[in-house]
């Protein structure tokens, strides 16, 4: 049977939705790529001569960073001179026009370019503002710079991580980053579902220390109950047994027996019923008191076979459980492919690789695609069509590429022609027409005029301050 067209999947949910990106390195790019990832059209404004660092970071691919790639696929990109009256006149269309603007500058930094959120909410009261930093906009750290690491560290997630006789250790991803972006992007699409109801936009204010003390599940709460500063614990989880890695004949597994229905499954999978009547592992309290004694009994059987011999005894029985994978095995991976979870990615005229896609699978949407490569722009890239689309309208930043054309525009701007006024005059028109149904609907509002002049004068003055670096991965 042929599809209808209400069988088509719909595009995004954040199609419509324009999103203003001022960020670089992680964070900020990353929130980003998953709105885009949901609909979104992103613009991503570059710093002239190098644009964002990461173009700058390994591995490449033909001359073109993959780690730049993987996070700024299906962006536009435009580079910018906030120093340029034209290229702030430009900035100003782009703000009416966008829905969100997203920067993770060090607290100070758009306030000094003349783009801080108090400004923008005057005359842009429809958009929503989200800034990603170290430590957030208040308290006494907020101007403190903020790394990765740092807040990995400050957050207490490294004392958590690691050996009970080892050091300290930095969880194996920017966890700091991602899970700032993450609560960045629901912050966003709140504020949108928000706006909805009363046309106004919205300050996002992210710290990562904040989203670092958020995931940090009962280690908080543990020690203020029990007064015991939780430690490293390797792989096993505090207050669950068995919930951690066991050796096998050729290599390690993962067993996960969260209550104890499972052990009772897990016990008799692995033929060892007598484990589940045993007294020291009777109740979930009782095993993880006795952990050491249990994982002895249970890896003196598992030592006996094959790693994956005991994936499929436990897999048929409901007990999770998993080998231990490294990432050669996951692109690969049947479940990964299945969910069209490995995608490509590749530079603006570069070679493309896989990485991963979209978590965020929703019924009748498009998903992203496996086969076709998603691409990340060049630096300044979608300027010209940016300006064609913005500014040519009104007669700003015409670039005519033949004498013909130049005429045309000399004429068309002396206002030779009452034809000219009058298209003019129906542009002028249009523009208000859409800037009174962005307000009516709820997604703009209309700018509010005044302190224009200061505001420029200040962002001249400090467009220095674009290159200061809040973090890194």
């Amino acid at each position: 049977m042929a599809n209808t067209p209400l069988d088509e999947p719909k595009k995004g949910p954040l199609d419509g939705v324009t999103v203003l990106d001022f960020s670089r390195v992680l964070a900020g790019p990353y929130c980003t790529m998953v709105l885009a990832d949901l609909g979104a059209r992103v613009i991503k404004v570059e710093k002239i001569g190098t644009g964002d660092d990461t173009r700058e970071f390994g591995p490449f691919v033909e001359n073109e960073s993959a780690y730049f790639s993987c996070f700024n696929r299906n962006k536009e990109s435009i580079v910018l001179d906030i120093k340029s009256p034209r290229d702030r006149e430009l900035l100003e269309r782009l703000l009416d026009e966008s829905d969100v603007l997203v920067e993770n500058f060090r607290p100070g930094v758009m306030e000094r370019l003349g783009y801080g959120p108090e400004r923008l909410a005057q005359t842009h009261p429809h958009l929503i503002y989200s800034s990603i930093s170290g430590f957030g906009h208040t308290g006494p750290f907020s101007e403190l710079p903020g790394y990765d690491m740092v807040v990995q560290a400050m957050g207490g997630v490294m004392s958590l991580t690691g050996w009970p006789d080892g050091e300290p250790a930095r969880v194996g991803t920017s966890f700091g980053d991602l899970s700032a972006a993450l609560f960045a992007a629901v912050g966003i699409i709140s504020s949108l579902y928000s706006r909805t109801k009363d046309a106004q936009g919205t300050r996002v204010d992210i710290g990562m220390l904040d989203c670092q003390a958020a995931m940090m599940e009962t280690a908080l709460a543990r020690y203020d109950i029990e007064g015991v500063v939780p430690n490293r614990t390797g792989d096993c989880h505090p207050s669950l047994a068995p919930f951690e890695s066991f050796k096998a004949e050729d290599g390690k597994l993962v067993i996960a027996a969260g209550n104890d229905t499972l052990f009772l499954l897990m016990a008799d999978a692995i033929g060892a019923s007598r484990l589940a009547f045993d007294p020291r592992f009777i109740t979930n309290d009782l095993r993880c008191q006795n952990r050491p004694a249990l994982v002895e009994e249970m890896e003196r059987i598992l030592t006996t076979r094959p790693v994956q011999h005991w994936v499929d005894l436990l897999n048929e029985e409901g007990v999770p459980c998993s080998p231990i994978n490294t990432i050669d095995k996951l692109l690969d991976h049947p479940q990964l492919k299945a969910r069209n979870m490995i995608v490509q990615v590749q530079g603006s005229a570069g070679k493309p690789f896989r990485t991963a896609g979209n978590p965020i699978k929703m019924t009748g949407r498009v998903d992203l695609g496996s086969d076709t490569p998603l691409v990340a722009p060049g630096l300044g890239q979608h300027r010209q069509a940016i300006l064609d689309e913005l500014m040519a309208r009104h007669g700003s930043y015409c670039l005519p590429s033949t004498p013909g054309q130049a005429d045309k525009a000399r004429s068309a701007k002396a206002g030779s022609t009452s034809s000219g006024q009058r298209q003019g005059a129906q542009s002028d028109q249009a523009a208000r027409a859409r800037q009174d149904s962005r307000k009516a609907s709820g997604s703009a509002a209309t700018r509010i005029k005044g302190g224009q002049s200061a505001s420029d004068k200040q962002g001249q003055e400090s467009a220095r301050d674009l290159g200061k670096r809040v973090g890194k991965p």
